[in-house]
């Protein structure tokens, strides 16, 4: 790894690690835009393969930063990416959390917590739509998308058969 890569991957994860509100989806957007665009270390297509081994593996949707680290800059860079993303936020969330508790009675704090809810919803999004910019799908995977997501806050259906239908669309559309 070149010595310059690993103050690269700081450089970038640890100020997202202060923006992880929502959990690491939320940062998914800068991570593409650092990665592919910024940076170069890989491509749309090895971002989106990363991206959905990511999720196919347990674990945290961080994930994605360790892979993205292993690319960069092997396996130090994936180190690197994965203290950078995770202890800079850690460290911050438990000095707020004890702040939280000794004031927890007062009115900052749920006016706090109401301001970062649509912040968090706006990153989420933000981060869904570079991921279906970055999939190449086109018509069809916005679609797809747009079906699941109504089925998904409409009904009380299992993503596991929205998942199947998906992949089933690309199939038949693909065959």
């Amino acid at each position: 790894m070149k010595d310059s890569a690993w103050l690269d991957l700081l450089v970038v994860f640890v100020p997202l690690s202060f923006l992880t509100i929502g959990g690491g989806q939320s940062v998914i957007a800068d991570i593409h835009r650092q990665a592919v665009m910024g940076y170069g270390w890989m491509t749309d297509g090895q971002f989106m393969q990363l991206f959905a081994l990511s999720r196919a593996a347990p674990g945290p949707g961080s994930l994605l930063v360790t892979l993205v680290g292993w690319k960069a800059g092997g396996w130090v860079g994936a180190i690197v990416a994965s203290l950078a993303i995770f202890l800079p936020s850690s460290i911050l969330v438990y000095s707020l959390a004890r702040l939280w508790d000794r004031y927890r009675d007062a009115l900052w704090p749920r006016a706090v917590e109401a301001g970062l809810a649509p912040v968090a919803t706006g990153m989420i999004l933000a981060a869904a739509f570079t991921v279906l910019g970055a999939a190449e799908g086109g018509p069809l995977a916005w679609g797809v998308a747009g079906l699941s997501t109504c089925a998904l806050m409409f009904t009380r259906i299992t993503p596991l058969p929205l998942l199947g239908g998906g992949a089933l669309a690309f199939l038949l559309a693909h065959a």
